[in-house]
């Protein structure tokens, strides 16, 4: 089996190679679908902006796109292009889109097409041209299928395959431990390098504290169980406050994750 799983990483390292240099990155995925990926994702970027950096974002695969006259538009990819100034056109931002709301390779085997893992590569390599840093962020939890050809081939496959260190963002409330620790022991298996995880719509207030005690304590446990950090607590803010596709975002959203120094743990010098 982990000669497999191996066989398979490499595959997906050889369809998405980037000829040029790519820049240093991190890679967003979480716990499960609804998590706050995007939220993240645009808060991170965001961040990154604040501080000077020219932030490149991709987002290879979207299902539940919305049929324009210009085609498929997936929401998350729209909303990652805004919070990063990216100016990109969505078929570089976004390669591999669905209208189905389904898994990448679910959508894919509906249609009967096969995925063109090679537009991924060639989406990072251009987006490492005018870019400082890149954000990857994913579809779902690190086990939905992309590959209607080989159903082994999951998004863990896709972040072993690009290298780039990655971010959990979990749930605060009760059930996160279970999710969280198995996220990021999957994930290590895989060879991939877990960063750290970010807790999404911690209640800063209290009030919630009662009726779920787990939120005074996951975080500490998901660094005893993982051994790696929380990196950030973002606070819960209203619906509307969070709606990145209408480009609205909490700025206590944005100071929570613009204190992790993000290009430091990419690597980046």
């Amino acid at each position: 089996m982990a000669g497999q799983a191996i066989g398979l990483v490499e595959a997906m390292r050889d369809a998405v190679r980037v000829s040029g240099q790519r820049r240093p990155g991190v890679f967003v995925t979480g716990t499960d679908t609804g998590v706050g990926k995007t939220v993240v994702s645009c808060g991170i970027a965001a961040a990154l902006r604040r501080f000077g950096y020219r932030v490149g974002v991709c987002k290879p695969f979207g299902s539940g796109c919305r049929k324009d006259r210009e085609g498929l538009v997936h929401e998350d990819a729209e909303a990652l292009a805004h919070f990063a100034d990216c100016r990109e056109s969505l078929d570089v931002i976004n390669p591999i889109r669905f209208k189905a709301p389904l898994a990448p390779a679910a959508a894919a085997l509906e249609l009967g097409e096969s995925i063109d893992f090679s537009a991924i590569g060639r989406s990072l390599e251009r987006l490492s041209v005018h870019h400082d840093v890149l954000l990857v962020e994913g579809v779902g939890g690190v086990m939905v299928p992309i590959d209607p050809d080989r159903p082994g081939v999951t998004v863990l496959e896709l972040m072993a395959a690009l290298g780039y260190p990655a971010v959990v963002v979990a749930r605060a409330g009760l059930g996160t431990l279970n999710h969280t620790a198995m996220t990021a022991r999957v994930m290590r298996e895989a060879g991939v390098r877990v960063l750290g995880v970010v807790m999404n719509g911690v209640d800063t207030s209290g009030v919630e504290e009662a009726a779920d005690p787990s939120l005074v304590s996951n975080a500490a446990w998901i660094e005893r169980m993982t051994g790696v950090p929380v990196l950030a607590r973002v606070p819960k803010v209203k619906e509307k406050d969070a709606a990145v596709a209408e480009g609205r975002l909490d700025g206590a959203v944005v100071d929570a994750l613009a204190g992790v120094e993000w290009v430091g743990l990419m690597g980046a010098r």
